[in-house]
Order: C-alpha cells, then sequence, then structure tokens
C-alpha cells in the first residue's frame, strides 16, 4: 500500500510552474541596419512547466514559438525562419530590466541586432464608444490628406479611384485616429494583393481568394493573427466593401455585408506595421507594395 503522502502527490498532479516575470505581452523595438523596426512578442504557460508564445517581426506574419526558456533570468528562444532567404533560426536572447525586456536577436544570416520591449497596453475601454460626425478621407480628385511612404509613388486619382499601378510605396493618411469605424470599398486584380491597415499597426488583408477556405493570410483576415469564419471575397475586378469597427483591440470585420470576424480581440502588431506603439493613435494606410489595387470610397466615423 502506497504511503498516504505519496499517494496525495501522485493525486494531485505536479506542481506547476510559478508565473515568470516575462510572461506577457510585448511591443518590441529592432535595431537594424536600416533603423528602428517594430515587432511584438507574447509569452504564456503550458501546462505546468513549460513556457510558450508567438513572435512578429516587421514583416510577414505570426509566429509560433514552440519553447521558451526562462533560466538564472534569462530568457531564450528560436524561430525557423519565414521570408528569410537563409535556412537558419532565428535566435533570441533577453533579461528583464525593470518592467522592460532587452535583448538581442541573431538573424539566420547569422548578424546579430539589439532589441528592447515594453510591455503591451490592454487598450480595454470602460465604456462604449460615442461616435462622432463621419470623414471622408479620399475626395475622389486628388491625394489630399494622404502621403506615400516606403517606397516610390505609384498611386494616382483616376476618374474618382484611388489606383496604385504597380507595386511601390503604401499610402497613409496624415490624420492619425484612436477607435473609429472604417468604411472602404476596393479592387483588385487577379492574384492581386494589398491590405488596409488599422491605426498603422492592423493588417486587414485584402487578396484575391474567392473559392478559397478562409485562411489566416486571406481575404478579410487580421493578416497572421485572426481568421475569418467565412470567405466573403468576390471574383478579381470586381468592387468590394470593408466596414471595419476598432475599439481599443477588439475589431470587427463585414466583408460584403457580411460579419467575418466579430468583437474579437487583436493580440499585437501584424508584419509591416509602422511601429509597436500600440497604445498611440495611428494614421489608415493602404498597402501598396505588392502590386495593382484600386480604392474610392473611403470614409471614418472616428469615436469622439
Amino acid at each position: 500500500m502506497l504511503p498516504h503522502l505519496l499517494l496525495l502527490s501522485l493525486l494531485s498532479g505536479p506542481t506547476p510552474m510559478a508565473p515568470t516575470p516575462v510572461e506577457g505581452r510585448w511591443d518590441m523595438v529592432l535595431q537594424t541596419p536600416e533603423g528602428a523596426r517594430p515587432a511584438w512578442l507574447e509569452v504564456r504557460h503550458s501546462g505546468v512547466s513549460t513556457l510558450v508564445g508567438q513572435y512578429v517581426g516587421s514583416s510577414g506574419s505570426a509566429r509560433p514559438i514552440a519553447k521558451i526558456l526562462w533560466e538564472n533570468g534569462i530568457m531564450r528562444f528560436s524561430i525557423p525562419p519565414q521570408w528569410e532567404r537563409e535556412p537558419n533560426d532565428l535566435t533570441f536572447e533577453g533579461r528583464m530590466s525593470g518592467d522592460s525586456l532587452v535583448g538581442s536577436m541573431t538573424r539566420a544570416d547569422g548578424g546579430k541586432q539589439s532589441w528592447s520591449a515594453h510591455r503591451a497596453p490592454t487598450l480595454r475601454r470602460t465604456a462604449a464608444p460615442v461616435w462622432g460626425t463621419p470623414i471622408t478621407l479620399f475626395n475622389g480628385r486628388d491625394l489630399s490628406g494622404w502621403k506615400a511612404i516606403q517606397g516610390e509613388n505609384q498611386w494616382r486619382v483616376e476618374n474618382g479611384t484611388l489606383r496604385n499601378t504597380r507595386g511601390g510605396a503604401n499610402l497613409a493618411t496624415e490624420r492619425t485616429f484612436t477607435d473609429f469605424k472604417l468604411h472602404v470599398e476596393f479592387r483588385y486584380p487577379k492574384d492581386g494583393n494589398s491590405g488596409v491597415y488599422l491605426r498603422g499597426r492592423y493588417e486587414v488583408q485584402v487578396a484575391d481568394t474567392p473559392g478559397s477556405e478562409p485562411g489566416i493570410d486571406m481575404l478579410g483576415a487580421i493578416y497572421g493573427h485572426l481568421l475569418p469564419n467565412a470567405n466573403a471575397a468576390r471574383a478579381p475586378g470586381a468592387w468590394q466593401v470593408y466596414d471595419i469597427t476598432l475599439v481599443g483591440r477588439t475589431v470587427t470585420v463585414v466583408a460584403n455585408g457580411k460579419t467575418i470576424i466579430c468583437e474579437a480581440e487583436i493580440p499585437g502588431i501584424t508584419g509591416g506595421a509602422l511601429d509597436s506603439n500600440e497604445g498611440a493613435p495611428g494614421p489608415i494606410f493602404l498597402q501598396g507594395d505588392h502590386g495593382p489595387v484600386e480604392y474610392r470610397t473611403i470614409r471614418i466615423t472616428p469615436a469622439r
């Protein structure tokens, strides 16, 4: 017969790992040869003794982290390459500095760069928004209120339509916003690819995906983070409509009249974000670096 204390130990199971200071969501800044770039990290428990998470770099989608080590005040993890040309893993090392993280990353090409991270804000709202007056962001005549960023400007206004003729710059509003309702009409050619960035940080994917199963990189997805519940895409060449509501981190996406994401939490920035300062207002920006795309009615109703 088993001793009483041993029997209680077996029945109670293993002792859960105590919470670690690195758990949570982190808004990161990478110091790259091209300058500071945004990134994002989430660390959480899996079971009783393992830390797992996900990482978003300055490009690409969220990457799962199978295991994060936390030993003697040092955090370490690695992830396989995604869009990098080299086959090597990316490796990270970090430590706490007050309530922040600082560390270094070894890239797939073997180069190293430093990074820092601050705890991401929850962005929880204590009251429902009170909506203000709708604002027309695109006047149908010219690029007033917009600026080309991150490349050579290929955007033109023709017959009331905002056209990106080929891959080049992205296009951002000069105004910034916090919580809002956004109406956007868009059209792409076969195999077209673009995106609408909310606050300049969260991409709602625009892509030619009719007939495909819903995917985390398909039309209507919050790229790499949130999966739409249906594929509402129309055929290429047809005008399509987004009605998007963003309150804090909570997003609802209605595509072509169908609610495909309903009051879901966006965990962090998506690849291609302008920055990782999630608590600040940000612009609406239209992705233009992938190829031709057209937009027309773009209207925003900000919260007061």
